[in-house]
């Protein structure tokens, strides 16, 4: 197989046996074992379908805008197909994990909202792609009780619900099914989200009614294929496009918010996901909205500085009953250095070497799996990728330490990731951790709007907030940031709960974005305003909280969200 046209954990778990995958948490993710398939996401150009149903007719696929594909391969036939002039990159589908009276006040909603000429977000439509909807919950209902959804693609069941439908759910007149609940949304995180988005507060006499409150909605239920209980990032792809196709066939305006993330990649926007989500931004009237994930505190991220000539040491501590996890090296393909791992006992010590292919070394009862990977046609970076795997039950707990010897000419930098903190024990963290570039994926990406979270009741960032900027270019990111503590939304099931994290304050932002268009697009006084202008204008409208000295920073970007202030006079 061309490894270069692959990411290094898509090589990494091709390299390894089956029964070596299964005691990993990340490499089997995307494998079917029943029918010994894989799931890969490619960029391709040309008549990709013809060409794999002339060589390989076994292989199936979803082909996404864009000349993006989600193919199901089996195992046996991946390399040639990777091989084919017609595909550029190949990537493995990697777990997503989760990342209001006050917050409205807060954000300068209510001057916007107020009055007979007030900003509701009508006939500019929201989409919501997460853990679902309590589509009987009275937020999401007009007045006379059919539902504000247009569609709600139930991807667990494989089935998309149009508006007739769901009213005819809702009257009781048909059953919904097998999809386990009749609220659609088990966790209840998508409730919430869609709520502050653009929940109408009828079950709180408007109280708590969210920032677009007369939008329509377009829902997306992730599926779960991951028996751990994640939605991946090929669902979230999936789930994108059929927004995008749905607001280019209804020819509307369309705010969509993302408050899902993962930590795996460069961090510098060059990952398939990433792209995908920038180029589906630049197709129509849209607005992308991501939260910038809740790993700024989490100790998941090193950044040593190298100076040539001297050992750096980066100290990792491994907590009791960590099940397996990765570590990500991203460093300039450029930059001269040597790299050592040391044991917990500090009895074994070894140099991580550019060989092609993975390399397997075992210490004590843990196995570590190497994947040396190089520059690839769609990044310059280099990755080292090392995956832990327990040879029993845990991989071995202690202080493992990171030691980088200098080899060039000037100071340098390398960034190590730990997967997402919802993956790992509380214990498992770096021990001098570098709280910047800790954005989660893709919020990374260039063209939406990254969202950071602040206490509203206090004015102060909030410390779980994930931080820019990305690792190479330095174009700022977050965008801004909303209150992501307390804020009160609808709870799957009926009535409110307080929910925090950035996933809550980026529906903030979506629902901000929808009202923007619909003063410029629906209301005539701009027809342009979506994109990057939207972004352009919440930057410029974001308020400074005293607690930053300085603006943009990696923290709160250019500032709180402020509604009022972000549309022009």
């Amino acid at each position: 197989m061309e490894d270069q046209k692959a990411e290094n954990l898509l090589n990494l778990a091709l390299s390894v046996p089956e029964e070596t995958r299964e005691r990993t948490k990340e490499l089997n993710i995307g494998y079917d074992r029943a029918d010994r398939t894989w799931e890969i996401i490619v960029k391709y150009h040309g008549d990709l379908a013809s060409v794999l149903r002339e060589k390989f007719p076994t292989v199936s696929g979803t082909y996404l805008l864009n000349d993006f594909a989600i193919l199901r391969i089996p195992e046996r036939d991946v390399p040639g197909v990777i091989v084919l002039r017609e595909i550029e990159y190949a990537e493995k589908p990697k777990r997503l994990f989760f990342a209001l009276n006050r917050a409205r006040a807060a954000s300068c909603f209510l001057p916007s909202q107020s009055g007979n000429e007030g900003l509701t977000g009508r006939d500019v439509l929201v989409a919501v792609i997460d853990s679902g909807i309590d589509l009987f919950h009275e937020d999401f209902r007009n007045e006379d009780g059919t539902t504000r959804i247009l569609y709600l693609d139930d991807q667990v069941t494989g089935k998309t619900y149009e508006k007739a439908e769901i009213d005819e759910l809702l009257r009781g007149e048909k059953t919904p099914g097998n999809f386990g609940s009749p609220s659609f949304d088990t966790s209840g995180h998508g409730t919430a989200v869609a709520g502050i988005a653009a929940g109408n507060g009828r079950a709180s006499g408007g109280l708590y009614r969210g920032a677009a409150y007369e939008s329509e909605l377009i829902v997306v239920r992730l599926g779960i294929p991951d028996p751990a209980g994640f939605p991946r990032t090929t669902e979230l792809m999936s789930g994108m496009d059929l927004a995008v196709r749905k607001a280019l066939e209804l020819g509307r305006p369309m705010a969509v918010n993302l408050s899902f993330g993962n930590t795996y990649g460069s961090h510098d926007g060059g990952g398939l996901l990433e792209r995908y989500l920038d180029s589906l931004a630049q197709m129509g009237r849209f607005v992308f909205v991501t939260g910038a994930g809740n790993e700024g505190d989490s100790g998941g991220h090193a950044r040593p500085v190298i100076v040539p000539g001297r050992i750096a040491e980066v100290r990792l501590s491994v907590g009791n009953y960590e099940m397996g996890f990765g570590v990500q090296i991203w460093k300039n393909y450029e930059d001269g250095m040597r790299i050592f791992l040391r044991d917990p006992s500090g009895d074994a010590e070894f140099e991580l070497l550019p060989i092609r292919g993975t390399d397997r070394i075992r210490i004590g009862e843990t196995e570590l799996l190497i994947y040396y990977g190089e520059p690839s046609p769609f990044n310059a970076a280099q990755e080292i990728y090392i995956e832990f795997v327990p040879e029993q039950a845990y991989v071995e707990s202690g202080i493992w330490i990171f030691r980088f010897l200098g080899k060039g000419r000037e100071d340098t930098y390398v960034d190590l990731w730990l997967p997402s903190s919802a993956a790992l024990g509380q214990n498992t963290a770096f021990l001098e951790p570098s709280p910047e570039t800790t954005l989660t994926i893709p919020s990374t990406a260039f063209r939406p709007l990254t969202v950071g979270a602040y206490d509203s009741r206090t004015g102060i960032y909030a410390p779980f907030s994930g931080r820019g900027d990305t690792r190479i270019y330095h174009a700022q990111k977050p965008d801004l940031a909303a209150p992501g503590v307390g804020i009160m939304a609808p709870k799957s099931g009926g009535g409110y709960e307080a929910v925090t994290g950035t996933s809550f304050a980026a529906p903030l932002v979506a629902g901000a974005a929808a009202l923007l268009m619909e003063w410029g697009i629906v209301r005539g006084n701009d027809p342009y305003l979506y994109g990057e202008k939207v972004k352009a204008y919440l930057r410029k409208g974001a308020k400074r909280l005293p607690s930053e000295l300085e603006y943009p920073n990696p923290r709160l970007g250019y500032g709180a969200l402020c509604v009022s202030e972000s549309i022009p006079e």
